[in-house]
């Protein structure tokens, strides 16, 4: 059956492509997603009346406002961290965004020469990732130094541009979804709930820093400049074996391009560290789902001054979301243990993509 399904999901991305497009009902759209207004308790529409956690963040919220409450936080204070991927954004259809963008890039993309390496190292992931097979770390470690190898030389409007493509492309195993549009409906009303009540919004990511602002920017009310990812190394098209700080850019003869060469993921304690370089304040609320966001949400509720929460999502939907119930009970008993609360996508979203979304037939 295994082998069944995994052909078919192959089968399917071989037809259509990664950029390829078939006819479908769409999901909502990023204008629509931008639309999302979420100002008092009253307005929110994608969540279970019932929800603990919409009830726990509403009261939390609405302390934090009232300048008579204990627990009011003055406005510099309200500051709110949120990872992307499984937080806010779909990460499992099949894979992160980035990794789907490099199998493209080097199978698919026909204006491409990729290396031999990119090509062996994109083919034997491939299998693993459209069959939802762990990635050994070895081959792990060999994909992320050609994958950003892929775009070396674009400039970063070169390269937003064959993100903001591949944005255009369907998601894997749902129906109805684009990839610039999987964002989980309630997450966005929590950003816009927050944004409308005096709080300053972060993303605090693993997510590549340009593929986050292209898939941020439009849809959440967050700016550029308040977008926290992983990096690439910049260099000048005339650098040569200068360094940084020693070399002269010339604005007539130069260009600022990506080198190719990962500058270290954003993820764990880094997240820490990106918040005491880019925000320098602790934050009061913070959003994420996975152990990558960890050091997020413990130095949140480290000794904070203000009240503060952490919010942990649970991939605990089968029926409208590529979940995991195994992985989400382990992280359940993890999030438990640290005191962050848990978000169930099963049995508190009333919608995670909008009903037009589902999950896509497998082959039999």
């Amino acid at each position: 059956m295994k082998k069944k399904i995994l052909s078919g999901l192959l089968a399917g991305a071989l037809v259509f492509g990664f950029w390829g497009s078939a006819d479908y009902a769409q999901a909502a759209s990023r204008a629509e997603l931008a639309a999302i207004s979420v100002s008092t308790a009253s307005d929110f529409k994608y969540w279970q009346p019932n929800s603990p956690t919409k009830a726990k963040l509403v009261k939390f919220v609405e302390e934090a406002v009232n300048p008579q409450s204990k627990n009011y936080i003055p406005p510099e204070a309200r500051i709110a961290t949120f990872d992307l991927d499984g937080t806010l954004y779909c990460e499992t259809a099949p894979y992160y965004f980035q990794e789907m963008m490099f199998l493209h890039r080097v199978l698919e993309d026909k204006n491409y020469q990729p290396t031999e390496e990119m090509v062996a190292v994109a083919k034997e992931v491939q299998p693993l990732i459209l069959g939802k097979k762990p990635i050994p770390k070895d081959l792990n470690a060999r994909m992320g130094k050609v994958l950003h190898q892929s775009y070396a030389g674009m400039t970063a409007d070169e390269y937003a541009a064959y993100v903001k493509k591949f944005m255009e492309t369907k998601e894997i195993g749902l129906t109805n979804l684009k990839r610039g549009e999987a964002y989980y409906l309630p997450m966005v009303e929590v950003v816009s709930y927050l944004r409308h009540n005096g709080f300053t919004v972060y993303m605090d990511s693993a997510c590549e820093r340009e593929i986050l602002r292209c898939l941020v920017e439009g849809v959440l009310d967050v700016p550029r400049d308040k977008m926290i990812g992983s990096n690439v190394h910049y260099v000048t098209s005339k650098q040569g074996n200068d360094a940084p700080d020693h070399h002269f850019f010339d604005r007539h003869t130069e260009k600022v391009v990506r080198s190719g060469v990962f500058a270290g993921e954003n993820g764990q304690s880094n997240k820490i560290f990106s918040i005491f370089y880019e925000i320098g304040k602790q934050p009061v609320l913070a959003f994420g789902n996975s152990t990558g966001d960890s050091g997020m949400l413990e130095y949140t509720l480290q000794n904070n001054p203000y009240p503060s929460a952490s919010f942990f999502v649970l991939c605990d939907d089968t029926e409208r979301e590529l979940g995991n119930p195994a992985k989400a009970e382990k992280l359940k008993k993890l999030a438990d243990e640290r005191g962050w609360d848990t978000i169930s996508m099963k049995d508190e979203f009333k919608t995670i993509y909008g009903d037009k979304v589902k999950l896509a037939k497998k082959a039999k």
